[in-house]
């Protein structure tokens, strides 16, 4: 599938984007944010044992057409190629997970570098839980705060950059990752491992999540959760019938369609 005018109209249509597609930081940041508030992080495919499908088309067609969202390798591929289309210098790139800053995981998430003019920014639509809402600028130790949530950049002299998260007074390690671009068949690989490993968190429950401006709603097989301003709201989740209402409501999902 070739990406044109069309196709970049209907994405910034479901995006609920309406500015400028110039290369800059300005529509980048505005790109990146319509993207992260919209679309929701979800693993209903996978759960479901359905496979995913990297090519353009299909992720054009699950999270534009059928309005769906995806995880990492769904959102950071299909954003990934919308801003190559507009123009931009993007490097995409894998990442490994850590909790404690000491144990690494394998590459397995996706996420872009993108340079404009003489700075470069990590971009990640496509991380799910505590991730980035915007993008932010490669700076080692620079505390950076979008909406409610506040991040910054380390280093490890092994694997490269360190993302953190904080929490209250307090940093959270989320994943590292170096500048050495990665490519289609390496995204293939890891996808295929995400998907289908049997210990993969992404086989084990089913979820959905999104941030907002002012905390983050999550849903779980069997659990809610709305942070709004430091504040949490929690409630626990039945059974199928109220997950999909909780789906339907606040992701404009539905799981029997799905299904």
């Amino acid at each position: 599938m070739s990406i044109n005018l069309k196709n970049i109209d209907a994405y910034l249509e479901r995006i609920n984007y309406e500015g400028n597609v110039d290369v800059s930081y300005e529509t980048l940041y505005a790109l990146h944010t319509s993207h992260t508030l919209n679309v929701p992080f979800e693993n209903l495919d996978v759960y479901n044992r359905k496979p995913i499908l990297l090519d353009t088309e299909s992720l054009y067609k699950k999270i534009v057409e059928n309005k769906r969202g995806g995880y990492c390798f769904e959102m950071n591929g299909l954003f990934s190629y919308i801003l190559k289309e507009l123009g931009f210098k993007v490097t995409d790139l894998l990442a490994r997970g850590t909790t404690d800053g000491k144990t690494f995981l394998a590459k397995l998430h996706q996420l872009l570098m993108v340079e404009i003019d003489d700075k470069r920014w990590l971009v990640d639509v496509g991380y799910g839980n505590n991730g980035i809402t915007a993008p932010l600028l490669l700076e080692e130790g620079l505390e950076q705060r979008q909406f409610a949530h506040t991040y910054r950049l380390l280093n490890d002299p092994k694997f490269g950059y360190v993302l953190q998260y904080k929490v209250k007074d307090e940093y959270q390690y989320l994943y590292a990752f170096t500048l050495d671009e990665c490519y289609p068949m390496d995204f293939l690989m890891s996808n295929h491992f995400t998907a289908t490993y049997p210990d993969s968190l992404f086989l084990k429950m089913k979820f959905c999540t999104m941030p907002t401006k002012e905390g983050r709603i999550t849903l779980t097989d069997n659990h809610f959760k709305v942070l709004e301003n430091g504040k949490v709201c929690e409630q626990n989740v039945a059974n199928d019938g109220e997950f999909n209402e909780l789906l339907k409501k606040h992701f404009q999902l539905n799981l029997n369609t799905i299904e």
